[in-house]
């Protein structure tokens, strides 16, 4: 990893960045003067993104990339080192639709590690070949969730994938520490997107009543706090975990 002032146009990724807390979180990254590297699974939704983003100034890059598979994170790798330099990782890919209803124990084996290899790994995965091409001072920024934190039921196996998520930030914060990049992560509440489209009404109404911000939470709530965590104030902060959700849970 080299050390580089802080000059020009620097550049972060934002993995999942085709739709909802992604592309708000690659918007405000953009209005925060970031090249933004919308790395995407989906071809139509990452390209569309990008354009809508460049449209708006932003210097948007669309590359596909199927965070669980190898390959496909290190041809990222090679798409981001032309770019350069990168300066941030924002960790949001996830799979979120639809994963809930079911007991730990009706769970099926497939299922569990496909959500596993996509939440907990590619986190991992994707730092891990992006970490050779950030330059000091750098940010990364693993996006996990309040669910890990409060225990939702029936939800056991997106909890674990969270959980791992909040773990590895604090194993990564001692490993880069000295070198020059924090590692944190946000964990959002429950946010109207389309991600969230087909969660219970019970589990909405379950959020309304115990927030202490009873009114829905929108991707927007979410791009401030992590703005700091891409900046330099931010700078003495590693290893921590920032639940988002209108006190829905208070450490």
């Amino acid at each position: 990893m080299a050390e580089t002032p802080r000059t020009g146009v620097r550049t972060v990724v934002v993995t999942g960045a085709g739709r909802g807390l992604g592309l708000a979180m690659a918007r405000r990254a953009g209005a925060d003067g970031f090249r933004v590297v919308v790395a995407e699974l989906d071809r139509d939704t990452g390209g569309k993104a990008a354009a809508e983003l460049r449209a708006e100034g932003v210097d948007a890059h669309f590359v596909r990339c199927d965070v669980a598979d190898p390959a496909s994170v290190a041809d990222l790798a090679g798409a981001v080192r032309e770019l350069g330099p990168l300066y941030g990782l924002v960790n949001n890919a996830a799979l979120a639709n639809g994963v809930g209803g079911k007991e730990f124990w009706d769970i099926d084996v497939e299922v569990w590690d496909r959500l596993m290899a996509v939440n907990a790994r590619s986190p991992w995965l994707v730092s891990k070949a992006l970490y050779p091409l950030l330059t000091a001072p750098g940010r990364i920024v693993n996006i996990a969730s309040d669910a890990a934190l409060y225990g939702s039921p029936r939800l056991s196996h997106y909890i674990a994938s969270k959980g791992a998520v909040i773990a590895l930030t604090r194993a990564m914060a001692r490993e880069l520490g000295d070198k020059g990049v924090t590692v944190n992560a946000v964990a959002p509440g429950l946010t109207e997107c389309e991600a969230t489209e087909s969660v219970p009404a019970e589990r909405h109404d379950l959020y309304r009543a115990n927030r202490a911000i009873s009114r829905p939470q929108q991707p927007d709530d979410l791009t401030g706090i992590v703005s700091y965590l891409l900046g330099e104030e931010s700078r003495y902060l590693t290893g921590q975990v920032i639940a988002v959700n209108g006190g829905f849970t208070m450490n």
